[in-house]
């Protein structure tokens, strides 16, 4: 998904605009259709889940307030913020099983909180859910496996770290390849790839500018960035420089030698 600035400003004072709760969540998908909403219900009873909703309050604040109270009458001090967060990651920790199952449904229903929301947030491992890997690192699988389908020859990032490299984008084409893009009107020579499982905004783009993007041109020459999840249509302003944005791995992707026959 692209959107425009217009229409991501739009989406943005949207959210700023109404409260943190499951029925603003609602109001914002009948306004957007294309805003997704990630929450999977559980065919347990849900009872502090129930509850949240009652009281029309974030599952997993309540859940933390729950959890806080529970353990300060057991331990009778209050439980340290480390404590807490530990066990909201990992409600296994919990003393007491059916307080951990409630915990438990609050952390995976809730989209606007939680570990759970921090861990899509910020791409790290969820212990709690025994992901085997994080999204991040999915794409970048996705991201191989098309590659490989292409027959194109690449360097990942472990292979390059291993050469010595300490900042380097996830692939490294060894072959350059040349991306008939149709907002060009003759191809871009593409030597690396790095792929980001999150939406393009301005913040994080220009600090992926500063911090990865125009040292990875400085080191390999000009590559391509996918945001998997969209971005604002305006930041695509690089193409000359050596910087393009795409929402998908591009299907007019040719090696080098072919461009020229």
């Amino acid at each position: 998904m692209i959107l425009t600035k217009a229409q991501y400003d739009e989406i943005a004072q949207c959210l700023v605009s109404v409260p943190p709760t499951r029925q603003s969540l609602r109001k914002l998908k009948q306004r957007f259709p294309r805003y997704l909403n990630g929450v999977v219900k559980n065919g347990a009873a849900p009872v502090l889940l129930e509850l949240a909703n009652e009281v029309d309050y974030a599952p997993s604040l309540m859940a933390r307030i729950i959890l806080e109270r529970f353990l300060q009458e057991r331990e009778e001090t209050p439980p340290s913020k480390s404590v807490i967060n530990s066990m909201l990651r990992d409600p296994s920790q919990i003393p007491d099983g059916v307080l951990a199952n409630q915990v438990y449904q609050c952390i995976v229903n809730d989209c606007c909180y939680g570990p759970l929301v921090d861990c899509i947030k910020h791409c790290l491992c969820y212990p709690l859910l025994k992901l085997p890997s994080a999204i991040g690192h999915e794409h970048e699988v996705l991201l191989r496996d098309l590659l490989l389908e292409k027959n194109l020859s690449f360097l990942d990032e472990d292979q390059l770290r291993a050469k010595g490299y300490d900042k380097t984008p996830d692939f490294i084409l060894q072959v350059p390849v040349v991306m008939l893009c149709p907002l060009a009107v003759e191809g871009h020579i593409i030597h690396w790839i790095e792929s980001k499982a999150s939406f393009g905004d301005e913040c994080s783009h220009h600090a992926y500018l500063h911090d990865q993007f125009w040292s990875y041109w400085n080191r390999f020459g000009p590559g391509l960035v996918i945001y998997w999840y969209g971005f604002i249509q305006e930041l695509d302003c690089n193409r000359e420089r050596g910087i393009l944005l795409k929402a998908c791995f591009p299907t007019d992707i040719v090696t080098l030698c072919h461009s020229t026959a």
